[in-house]
């Protein structure tokens, strides 16, 4: 009778201590800890079946610690000593010597062959349902009383109602946190209009949903847009799909492996990820297009001011060269839109520009002249490009018309300024200031536009210097 008591009150004892949680790794972890000071074992392995992979997974130990194990041990029903008696919904006992038996079944980073005698149960709800498997074990051979054995069937019993709380409960964690998660993705999309602040949310959001070390999203084009944290042993992707086609992916990783929960989560998220790209496309498609627009007009208004300046001209102009200047000013400002177009940035390089300006005035204009250049790379942004690469068009091309055989053309940074110079060896200026349309030009750009200076001398040959603030 004492021995029935005792047992009664270590079963009353254990059952009180998992009911008080319903966090799952808890109740797991009180299980093995209470039922090994039960009955007074040596170790606790608590299994818990997966009923979608059909296997026994260890999920809580006492006496072999397993945080640190990179893989869960898994088994079968019926596979190994525990998952017999699993599959036969019965215990198994061993009393020494258990590593022996033609059932055991090895775990490298398990170290199970240093106990003796081992008693396995299965844990079953009360419809039957296999809900896990639990062993004690002893270093010493130990014979289990028959009362010993239904005490712990008895714990078993008890513990998978505590298990089956606990999942609902897990479950509704669960949903709680994927609501909070597309929630924040959500609202992040919502309040911004720029793409990386969008990508960068939905990344960040997915590592924490899914406590990942590292995310990323990868465009369709092949392009990580967003890359955070570090990649790890398991990897899980998603594809990103708008409007019946795949427009980039959702990459997760971390150390221990996703299952059909994470995976759910990230189909979840990955919806939401497409509309926030898609989004983001359709707001930088509408911007871009606005500032196309815009660069459009005022260089259309740029083309306008300048003819109507050849045609107010006071001076005798040839109508065939003064269209063929016309044409050469606007494909200098066609020449920054290349470049802006190329580079899908905001600045010009004026190096590349004036390289390429150069070649087709020399094409054009100056064939069997001999045109040098020694250019800095100084970067400028679109407008100030734009009047830059008209100055030069009309300074180059006048001096490959009334120059002499040589050009030398100069591109330099000097004390936080840019310096342009274009000298040829010609019969340089008269005792009068140069004038004329393309000249007038150059001033009120140089002036206006770039701020700076222009400064023309005659010393064998005529020299050209314009200076500006970068």
């Amino acid at each position: 009778m004492e021995e029935r008591e005792r047992h009664l009150k270590l079963l009353t004892d254990t059952i009180e201590a998992v009911n008080s949680t319903l966090d799952l790794e808890e109740v797991l972890a009180l299980v093995a800890t209470k039922v090994a000071d039960a009955l007074a074992a040596d170790a606790c392995f608590v299994y818990l079946y997966d009923e979608r992979a059909d296997e026994l997974v260890l999920r809580a130990t006492h006496g072999t610690p397993i945080d640190g194990m990179s893989r869960r041990p898994r088994m079968r029903p019926g596979e190994g000593i525990t998952g017999s008696a699993a599959a036969a919904r019965a215990p198994v006992m061993l009393e020494s010597q258990a590593h022996l038996d033609p059932r055991f079944k090895h775990f490298p980073n398990l170290p199970e062959d240093e106990y003796e005698s081992i008693l396995a149960v299965p844990i079953l709800t009360r419809d039957g349902a296999l809900e896990g498997a639990l062993n004690i074990r002893t270093r010493r051979p130990r014979t289990f009383t028959g009362d010993e054995v239904e005490l712990l069937l008895a714990i078993a019993a008890q513990v998978a109602q505590s298990i089956e709380h606990a999942k609902l409960y897990s479950e509704a964690q669960r949903r709680v946190h994927e609501l909070e998660a597309l929630a924040r993705i959500s609202e992040a999309v919502s309040e911004s209009l720029y793409l990386e602040e969008s990508l960068e949310a939905i990344v960040r959001t997915t590592m924490d949903a899914l406590s990942a070390t590292g995310a990323a999203l990868v465009l369709d084009d092949g392009r990580i847009a967003w890359p955070e944290g570090v990649a790890s042993t398991y990897a899980i992707r998603q594809p990103l799909r708008w409007r019946g086609r795949q427009i980039g992916e959702l990459v997760a990783d971390r150390e221990s492996p996703f299952t059909d929960v994470d995976a759910e989560l990230l189909a979840s998220i990955a919806t939401h990820a497409a509309v926030a790209l898609e989004h983001g496309r359709a707001v930088l498609r509408g911007v871009l297009a606005q500032e196309i627009h815009h660069r459009v007009k005022n260089n259309l208004q740029t083309v306008a001011s300048l003819l109507r300046l050849q045609a107010r001209s006071a001076e005798e102009v040839d109508p065939r060269e003064a269209l063929e200047h016309s044409v050469n000013r606007i494909l200098a400002i066609a020449a920054v839109h290349e470049l802006l177009t190329e580079r899908r940035d905001e600045d010009v390089d004026l190096a590349d520009l004036i390289g390429r300006l150069r070649a087709m005035l020399v094409q054009g204009v100056g064939a069997g002249k001999d045109v040098a250049a020694s250019l800095e790379p100084v970067a400028l942004p679109g407008a100030r490009a734009t009047a830059l690469a008209l100055v030069f068009s009309e300074l180059l091309q006048n001096a490959l018309e009334h120059g002499g055989d040589r050009v030398q053309v100069e591109l330099a940074r000097r004390d936080g300024d840019v310096l342009l110079t274009i000298a040829d060896d010609g019969a340089g200026l008269d005792d009068h200031a140069p004038s004329g349309t393309g000249l007038s030009i150059v001033r009120a750009l140089v002036r206006d536009e770039l701020r700076g200076t222009l400064e023309l001398v005659s010393d064998g040959g005529t020299r050209a210097e314009v200076a500006f603030p970068l």
